[in-house]
């Protein structure tokens, strides 16, 4: 275990609702959002000194929610980065938190992903919103190459190609994430029904080999969490969630240029991999649920090998034998992942994680006690089994990833 291992918890969770569009301010919806946090963990927001967001380009500052919520910081910093951003920020809060530096600490994200920057850089109502050609885009983006569909379709094409994989296991990464989506009120596609083999393989093309079901939603949406030591966790609102260990932005070998790599599917997790589990003091066995970035599914995909959860090549049997599913063996983005319950570049599974390993994921469940209950998914319930430890695998791109280990 790392020296540092249990010492800080997550203590409060909260967003607001997926939208499309939001017609509201990311300030707005970021003040929502922590005010949310701070509630469910029973905590005023002036008590907290310590604030991080990440963004590109596309929110609020912390500083600005701060002024807005009446709180007095010791320390603020806001971030540029994507789907690797919100493990990063843990890490980062539980180093402040350990050396001083603040005594409470909130991490959000507010965006309007659908109504205002979009990542594949089109403005509402607007033109495709010029991007540099510079570093990396010199190589890319003068013949095209611009989205990131594009992008992560090249790596798993080349795994297709490599391993044999077949499009209907991606299928079943979209249709397990719409099957959990099914029983979260929370998710954009609730009310869209199941989605089918047929339905995946008839989709449109977005870029090949990514199907429309093989791409992430679009949403505007904020989300929160907060961290405290765990001494002061006992007193709070809810149960506290143990931070265990975790990786910030590992990188894989040559990261300016996936693709000019031996293997462009060899990501930054199989390098942080190790430190994640050695950190943690846990084996891949010991995990109950994880989450993996979805914004493709491939990417979902790829983040089961890199961690260990899958030998290399063999994700595809681990996944067509139904180990995703929320009464399989590894229960997979329960709340329905940036596929089917909404985008908020990560900390909506962070905060997914949280309440199962509470066993709060879904208040209506029935036959709980002692917060242990049994699973019924004929009865709406998607609060897993057992979920004593979580793994959290954030994606920014191929040659980057963070991650971490939570516990009840």
């Amino acid at each position: 275990m790392g020296p540092l291992t249990d010492k800080y918890c997550i203590v409060g969770v909260g967003e607001t609702e997926h939208m499309r569009p939001s017609n509201r301010t990311t300030l707005s919806m970021g003040i929502e959002a922590v005010k949310n946090a701070c509630e469910d963990a029973g905590l005023d927001p002036r008590s907290i000194d310590g604030i991080t967001s990440y963004q590109a380009m596309d929110s609020c500052s912390g500083t600005q929610i701060a002024q807005a919520l009446g709180m007095r910081l010791n320390y603020t910093v806001d971030i540029m980065g994507g789907g690797s951003s919100t493990e990063a920020l843990i890490a980062h809060a539980v180093g402040l938190l350990e050396g001083g530096y603040c005594k409470r600490m909130v991490i959000f994200r507010s965006m309007n992903g659908r109504s205002g920057r979009r990542m594949g850089g089109q403005a509402p109502g607007g033109p495709m919103a010029p991007m540099p050609i510079a570093g990396p885009g010199d190589m890319g983006r003068v013949w095209g190459f611009t989205t990131p569909a594009q992008m992560f379709g090249i790596s798993c094409m080349r795994y297709m190609r490599d391993y044999g994989m077949q499009p209907e296991t991606l299928g079943r990464i979209a249709i397990a994430h719409r099957n959990n989506a099914l029983l979260n009120p929370k998710s954009i596609m609730r009310d869209k029904g199941a989605l089918t083999m047929e339905d995946y393989l008839s989709s449109r093309w977005v870029s090949k080999p990514f199907r429309l079901f093989d791409c992430c939603l679009e949403t505007d949406v904020a989300a929160a969490l907060i961290i405290v030591p765990r001494e002061e966790a006992y007193d709070l609102k809810q149960p506290p969630v143990y931070i265990m260990g975790g990786t910030a932005r590992t990188m894989a070998d040559s990261p300016v240029w996936n693709y000019s790599r031996d293997e462009i599917h060899r990501v930054g997790g199989f390098y942080g991999s190790q430190r994640l589990f050695g950190m943690s003091g846990v084996h891949q066995e010991d995990i109950n649920l994880m989450s993996s970035y979805d914004a493709f599914t491939f990417t979902a995909l790829i983040q089961v090998e890199a961690y260990g959860f899958a030998p290399r090549g063999e994700a595809a049997a681990y996944i067509d034998e139904g180990n995703l599913e929320i009464d399989g063996a590894r229960p997979h983005n329960t709340s329905g992942g940036h596929l089917s319950e909404g985008y908020t570049h990560g900390i909506s599974m962070v905060i997914e994680n949280a309440r199962q390993l509470r066993h709060r994921a879904d208040d209506s469940c029935p036959d709980w006690e002692r917060g242990i209950h049994t699973f019924d998914r004929s009865k709406g319930c998607r609060q897993v089994k057992k979920a004593d430890v979580a793994a959290c695998l954030g994606w920014g791109t191929e040659t980057t990833s963070s991650s971490c280990i939570l516990r009840r």
